[in-house]
């Protein structure tokens, strides 16, 4: 596997609604991070990861792609 490009140091804020599909951009090259553009992971051996949420709310979603718990945040990018 490739490695991922770190759109940025610091997570992205969201809003997520329940049992609604999403495409987490695990390349780090969309132009819609941190969700998956459909197109930018093409040939990086990288794809998104689909995933959802159990209820509404804001949530934060990894920006350096290291995390260990995909898509979301878990402060790898304070030890980077």
């Amino acid at each position: 596997m490739n490695e991922p490009n770190m759109p940025q140091k610091k997570p992205y804020v969201v809003e997520l609604k329940a049992d609604q599909p999403y495409l987490y951009c695990s390349c780090g090259k969309s132009g819609n991070q941190p969700f998956c553009d459909k197109s930018s992971h093409k040939d990086t051996g990288v794809l998104p990861r689909k995933f959802t949420v159990e209820t509404d709310g804001t949530y934060k979603l990894c920006g350096c792609k290291k995390t260990k718990n995909p898509p979301f945040c878990d402060q790898t990018h304070k030890s980077l």
